[in-house]
């Protein structure tokens, strides 16, 4: 039985590896290109009032610069547009090295008739990210940042009121939080750009400071939506590649509610078409130029500043970052257009049709009369490989039967893609157009293809219904596309969860030729812009090579007639249809005239555990410490029936059981939804229900606390393993280094040397920082249970050497000594062990298997305090307190008490009062912690301490 529970525990957390595996390693290679400096970049640091260095000494302010630029703004004589970045968890204010560059480069292009003046602060990378202490200081002393470079521009011509930010990471989040503040005037920020900013909740709420601080920013966002009318937001997340930040955290609490907000990842974005990682993102230059493209845009000819008109920027920010027509930004483009008479004019009558453009003298228009194309079809879709910026397409107004004199542009209407732009017209939307148009200019050396035809939507669209959830990859969802085309859209019916992963495989058979093909495939996601953009070339002789965007496997088999071509895209989504949306993710194909597809999908079960580990790899140490205190308990109602304390492992085995937890939590949840309990809920002040929190947030399904459970019992098992290995090996390297002791005698609780270490380290945790407390308490711990190992192990082998002894040699070898394993020495009066001996024995090695479950309790408590005992030693150079301080009360209540719980022994516990409740108490607490704890993991140490404190009130009473 024991190799059965650790085959299945063994693949329970194979299972959270593969999801692990999926999450780090499974995604496109970083695709994107370098910035480089063609100056030495530097930067000069801006000298704030001393009110302002004292209160805020660890932080600076500085302006970016290079070469002869930097040199002329030494004497801070500026008259550019003031960009402000904010770098996020432990990063550099050189981070904007990569922004002010290209806009330095930009504005060399234009004679500097504009340009930018790009500053930066030295947060002194803090790790806010794990500790939310000190996010309000920085907000204030960006505050105060904005205040110093408006007064730098205070005698210039065109003096700005307001700066532009640009935050990332948590930079953003700091970025949104300056509205929070009460003398705070909204019209000093016009534009905010934020860069993998988690906006919706912390990755890791570690602490009350850092979930308070989210509450405050969202709720103001959300209920005083009129404070941020004006101002402009744009989040871009970094999609797959980014580990860190998943982009559903950036999508902005309440968008619904602002015209003037907008969501994008970086896949998406119209020129970038690049998954970012976290840092990446900040220095991907095809991500870069979108943002800088989008500056320059924004700029007011009259004020030589950022617009203040929200509309045109919003805009501004569709055009770069949603849907880029392959034409420069115009606020009032001019629709209407004169067509040049002088030029040829071709008549074209049938559907479908093609040209190929190479050294053209003479420029041409092709003419499409609609009158009878709109009886038999729906839709026009027509496409250029000529990825130029000028119009291209015209509707005809007023025409004869041979041409047209004033054209309607509906290049605007256009899209471009990687390798083609595109445009689909509706028919029944233009019933005032007589012909369609498409103009070819005269050029030399270029070479490009148009195409055009005209078809029926339903001919085109099918519906593709997704393989279930469970099916394990081993069934899929087939539909074929016989018809030849230009545009097919498979839309993927039922597949709008986060947790619903697939691999779409495309079989494309197009007729060979000499020149290369190109498909593109877009999986368009219509209520969030997360679209992806795959292409796969074909060339039909000898040679074929796939370029890919996106991570897919594309192969290739060649036949006498049609070139079979074969790629792989992964569909998974980073936001959760919204409940009133009734759109459907469509897979788009951008095709040659001459293929057909087969389009099969199958559910991937590595990406399914990959998207819970990526939304909830964060709630991973709740489950685990829930089956932890399950397995103490176990130990304890073990040891209360038994006389016996189980071993870790087997008690986990025994006690960890879903079913014990998961209906609680379920009933409780569907309860909540009753306003007479969502009353008696509140009348006891309980917390809301992180799965309630998780529902609104589109992450809960009924499974999965059951999967996150399993999870947490297969990592507690083998690392309940793990950890009696590496106590064996640091038992074993003490033996070589001192001699043992012996057993322990049952000595008291506390003595006036132990209340002097408590009273000492209470003074630590007061002092410094409580984390360091818990540190030294758990290593203290540890220590003493090496020691009580190597004991228990060499009085065990004593008593076995003893009796097996006394077996083989007679009463007159009294005075002879033999060797143990451990190379301890057997007396002759321990070669015939008492009843009282082996019992004794038998009380320190349950008093060890109990204090292992408690060293694997504080094991996580002191993982989840490391991130505030970082930040407090990366930061000891300027404060030896850590205020506020997160672990303060958790350590100090510890330490209190370990001088009883380290030296408690499972004797007194059965003879306790209190025995009964003790072992009955943690099965509540890990219900609690699974209820309570998911959002705020902050909360798990509290329960753990209280099963701890009726621990010591065990030996006691």
């Amino acid at each position: 039985m024991g190799g059965g529970a650790a085959l299945f525990y063994g693949a329970l957390a194979a299972l959270a590896l593969l999801g692990v595996r999926d999450v780090l390693f499974l995604h496109e290679e970083n695709r994107c290109s370098m910035t480089y400096m063609y100056e030495y970049p530097e930067y000069l640091k801006i000298k704030l009032p001393k009110k302002i260095s004292r209160r805020y000494p660890t932080y600076e302010l500085y302006l970016y610069g290079e070469g002869n630029y930097a040199e002329e703004n030494k004497n801070l004589i500026l008259t550019g547009i003031p960009v402000l970045f904010l770098p996020g968890n432990g990063g550099s204010y050189k981070q904007v090295r990569s922004l002010g560059s290209i806009a330095l480069r930009k504005a060399e292009d234009i004679d500097f008739k504009y340009h930018f003046n790009f500053y930066t602060v030295n947060f002194n990378e803090e790790l806010v990210a794990l500790y939310g202490g000190s996010l309000q200081r920085q907000t204030r002393f960006v505050h105060e940042c904005i205040k110093v470079i408006l007064k730098l521009y205070k005698d210039q011509e065109y003096a700005p009121k307001s700066v532009v930010i640009v935050g990332h990471s948590m930079g953003g989040l700091v970025a949104r939080a300056l509205l929070t503040l009460k003398n705070f005037k909204p019209e000093l920020i016009n534009l905010l750009i934020t860069q993998a900013t988690p906006h919706v909740a912390p990755v890791m709420p570690l602490d009350k400071y850092l979930t308070d601080f989210y509450t405050a920013v969202n709720n103001h966002w959300i209920l005083k939506a009129q404070d941020v009318r004006n101002l402009t937001t744009l989040s871009v997340a970094g999609g797959f590649r980014d580990y860190q930040v998943r982009s559903g955290l950036a999508f902005l609490p309440g968008l619904s509610q602002h015209s003037s907000a907008l969501f994008v990842v970086s896949s998406a974005v119209p020129r970038t078409w690049v998954s970012t990682d976290h840092l990446s993102i900040v220095w991907c230059k095809e991500l870069i130029l979108a943002t800088i493209r989008a500056f320059f845009d924004l700029i007011d000819e009259n004020t030589k500043q950022i617009t203040e008109d929200p509309k045109k920027r919003m805009l501004v920010l569709n055009h770069h970052f949603v849907r880029y027509p392959a034409k420069f930004f115009e606020e009032d483009p001019e629709t209407f257009t004169e067509l040049k008479g002088t030029l040829i004019w071709i008549k074209i009558e049938s559907s479908k049709w093609t040209y190929k453009v190479y050294n053209e003298s003479d420029g041409k228009y092709f003419m499409f009369p609609l009158s009878n194309h709109r009886k038999t079809y729906s839709h026009v879709h027509c496409q250029s490989s000529m990825m130029d910026t000028n119009s291209w397409i015209y509707g005809c107004l007023n025409s004869s039967s041979s041409m047209c004199w004033e054209g309607f542009d509906l290049s605007w209407k256009a899209e471009l893609l990687p390798t083609v732009k595109v445009v689909t017209l509706k028919l029944q939307e233009y019933p005032s157009l007589s012909n369609l148009v498409i103009y070819v200019p005269a050029i030399n050396g270029n070479k490009f293809t148009l195409d055009c035809e005209f078809f029926k939507e339903d001919s085109r669209t099918v519906q593709l219904p997704v393989t279930h959830l469970f099916s394990f990859g081993l069934s899929s969802s087939k539909t074929v596309l016989n018809s030849t085309g230009l545009i097919y859209n498979v839309q993927l019916q039922h597949f709008d969860q986060i947790y619903q992963a697939f691999k779409i495989y495309i079989e494309s058979h197009c007729h060979p030729r000499k020149e290369r093909k190109t498909s593109v495939y877009r999986l368009h996601i219509p209520w969030s812009h997360e679209d992806s953009i795959t292409v796969s070339n074909h060339i039909g002789e000898k040679s074929l090579r796939n370029s890919v965007l996106g991570r897919h496997k594309p192969r290739c088999i060649f036949f006498m007639d049609r070139v079979p071509s074969f790629t792989e895209i992964s569909a998974k989504l980073h936001i959760a249809q919204p409940e009133n949306d009734s759109t459907v993710a469509v897979l788009n194909i951008y095709s040659s005239s001459d293929c057909q597809y087969e389009v099969t999908i199958k559910t991937s079960f590595s990406q399914v555990l990959g998207q819970v580990i990526r939304f909830h790899s964060a709630s991973l140490p709740v489950y685990i410490i829930s089956n932890v205190l399950l397995a103490y308990g176990g130990q304890l109602s073990t040891l209360l029936s038994t006389g016996q304390c189980s071993d870790f492992v087997l008690a986990l085995a025994k006690a960890a059981k879903p079913y014990k937890v998961d209906p609680i939590v379920n009933i409780v949840k569907f309860l909540l939804g009753f306003n007479w309990f969502k009353d008696l809920w509140n009348v006891l002040f309980l917390p809301e229900l992180d799965a309630v929190v998780l529902n609104k947030q589109d992450m809960w399904f009924p499974l999965v606390s059951l999967i996150l459970f399993l999870f947490g019992t297969g990592i507690a098992y083998w690392g309940g393993i793990f950890f009696s290995s590496v106590l064996r090996l640091l038992s074993s390297l003490w033996l070589s280094l001192t001699r043992p002791p012996g057993l322990p005698k049952d000595s008291k609780l506390m003595t006036l040397r132990r209340v002097f270490v408590a009273i000492l380290l209470v003074f630590v945790s007061w002092t410094t920082c409580g984390a360091f407390a818990i540190l030294i308490i758990y290593l203290h711990y540890m220590f003493k249970i090496v020691k009580l190992h190597l004991n228990v192990r060499i009085e065990q082998n004593v008593l076995n050497m003893g009796q097996k002894h006394s077996k083989e040699t007679s009463y007159n070898s009294k005075n002879k000594t033999v060797k143990n394993c451990d190379s301890a020495e057997i007396s002759p009066e321990a070669s015939s062990a008492t009843p009282t001996t082996t019992q004794a024995i038998d009380n320190v090695v349950n008093s060890l298997k109990i204090h292992i479950t408690i060293i694997n309790l504080l094991t996580w408590i002191v993982l989840l305090s490391l991130p505030s005992l970082i930040y407090w030693f990366k930061n000891l150079r300027y404060s030896i307190r850590l205020d506020p301080d997160p672990c303060r009360t958790t350590a100090i209540i510890l330490v209190s008490t370990s001088g009883i719980l380290m030296n408690s022994s499972t004797v007194k516990i059965k003879s306790s009062k209190l025995s009964k409740i003790a072992a009955q108490v943690p099965l509540p607490l890990s219900v609690a912690v699974v209820a309570f704890g998911p959002m705020h993991l902050y909360r798990v140490p509290y329960f753990v301490i209280f099963s701890l404190l009726l621990h010591v009130l065990c030996c006691i009473v």
